[in-house]
Order: C-alpha cells, then sequence, then structure tokens
C-alpha cells in the first residue's frame, strides 16, 4: 500500500465538495426570496440602438434571401458581421432613426414621471372625498326626516 490513499481521505474530499455545493445551493435560494419590484406596464419601453434599427431591416432581407434558415443565431451573426464591416455614411440612417425614436422617449418618458410625481390616484381621492361629503349631506337630511316620521307614528300608537 506504498502511495496509495485511504478510504478517509477520499472521503473527506467528497464531503468538502458536497459542502460547497450545499453552501452554493443556500446561497442561490437567500437571493431568489428577494421580491423584485413588479414593473409598471404604462412605462414606456427603452428605444432600440442604430444597431437594432438596423437588424430589423437586415432580418427581412436575409429571410428573403435564405428562406430554409430556421437559425436565430445564424441571423443574428450575419448581422453583426455586416455591421461591422459598414461604414460611418452607410449607418447614419440607422443612427438618425435611433435618434428620433431616444427623442419620442425622452418626451414620453418626462410624461411618464410628471405623472407619477403627481401621485397615480390623487385626482381620485378628492373625487371620493367631494361624493362622500355630499351622500352624507344628503342621508342626513333624510334620516332627520325618516326619524321625525317614525317617532310620530310610535306616538300614536
Amino acid at each position: 500500500m506504498k502511495g496509495g490513499k485511504s478510504k478517509a481521505d477520499t472521503s473527506k474530499k467528497a464531503d468538502s465538495k458536497l459542502s460547497t455545493k450545499r453552501r452554493g445551493t443556500e446561497k442561490a435560494k437567500k437571493t431568489a426570496k428577494k421580491a423584485k419590484a413588479g414593473k409598471d406596464p404604462n412605462k414606456p419601453k427603452r428605444p432600440p440602438s442604430a444597431f437594432f434599427v438596423f437588424m430589423e431591416e437586415f432580418r427581412k432581407q436575409f429571410k428573403e434571401k435564405n428562406p430554409n434558415n430556421k437559425l436565430v443565431s445564424v441571423v443574428g451573426k450575419a448581422g453583426g458581421d455586416k455591421w461591422k464591416s459598414m461604414s460611418d455614411a452607410d449607418k447614419a440612417p440607422y443612427v438618425a432613426k435611433a435618434n428620433k425614436y431616444k427623442t419620442e422617449y425622452t418626451k414620453n418618458m418626462a410624461a411618464y414621471n410628471k405623472k407619477q410625481s403627481e401621485g397615480p390616484n390623487k385626482n381620485d381621492d378628492e373625487e371620493e372625498e367631494e361624493s362622500d361629503k355630499s351622500k352624507s349631506e344628503v342621508n342626513d337630511d333624510e334620516d332627520d326626516e325618516e326619524g321625525s316620521e317614525g317617532e310620530e307614528e310610535e306616538d300614536e300608537e
């Protein structure tokens, strides 16, 4: 048994490997417990970059030339290669479109942020308070009239 490893040495190594795996899963569970804030469906979407504007057009052209291709990765690689090989002059129309989308996005975000800073239900609360007041005044008047009539009936009996 010269130079051989004992069974005790191998079991210790296996135990240490298992304990690191367990630690990793515990960390994953702890991070998964944290809840993300919900996304607001009314928030404007971010605008596409010049590359993504280019890719919209490129995908259509690529599908026409290669109708049998079903792999998204092939289209992406071909589009990326073509984008890298294009000069700045060739990219200019896509950059202009991307800038146009970005200005629209900034306007929409400004309006969205303004709406958020005002408070989501500010107007609704005011309307509810007014309607509650009007209802209570009407109900008070009716209650007084009904109450006085009811008392008279009881007295008569």
